[in-house]
Order: structure tokens, then sequence, then C-alpha cells
């Protein structure tokens, strides 16, 4: 089985999505402490989902894994399109979110273990 990081090599589509749900739970009152109240359609919503997505691509480009694109991600851009242009920070905002959010679920695996143990 080859196994990369420590993470057993899966469908890239699954870890994709599974590390965009690691990201949404690191943002709890008792972890990050995102706002995660807001509902789909929402500016809010869309922010999030966007700290999700590049969490998501910091953890698969910190263990070396190249996800592929979901075919649902076409509806999510149009989302995070409507906060881009409303808010010209927003990229770096979320950009900056993600990167706390990864390299805290990072922090739990400890020399790059599984971070679904962490989850």
């Amino acid at each position: 089985m080859r196994t990369v990081g420590g993470i057993i090599w899966m469908s890239a589509l699954w870890v994709l999505c599974r590390y965009r749900h690691n990201t949404h739970w690191s943002g709890s009152k008792a972890r990050l402490s995102r706002d995660l109240s807001a509902r789909f359609g929402t500016e809010a919503y869309a922010m999030e989902e966007l700290v999700a997505e590049l969490g998501a691509a910091f953890l698969c480009g910190d263990l070396g894994l190249t996800p592929e694109p979901r075919l649902d991600h076409a509806q999510y851009i149009k989302n995070w399109l409507t906060v881009l242009k409303s808010d010209t920070k927003a990229v770096f905002t979320a950009a900056s979110k993600a990167s706390e959010a990864s390299n805290w679920l990072m922090s739990l695996a400890s020399n790059h273990r599984d971070i679904e143990d962490a989850a």
C-alpha cells in the first residue's frame, strides 16, 4: 500500500473533500473560533467555503497530494465571486484563515501522521 506522509493514498477527490471538512471542523468556538452560523447563499457562508477550500488545498500541498476538482465546484465558485467582488481583500482574509486552520490541523498530526485521527 502506497503512503504519503503516513496517509494511505486514496482517491484524490475523497482526500480533498475530507480536508475541506477538517478545515470547517477547525473553525468551531472550541478550536479557532470562526463564525460557522451562516446559511448557504450568504456572503458569510461563501467566505467560510472559500476558507475551507483554500485550507484543503494547503493541507494537500503540505502532504504532497494533488487533488482533483469536484464537479460541484462551479456552484461554489459562483458564491465565492459574490464575496470577492464585494470585498477586494476577501481572498487575503480567507487565505489567512485557511493558513491558520491548515497549520493548526497539521500541528495535531505530528510528523505528518494521518490527520483523520485528529478529527
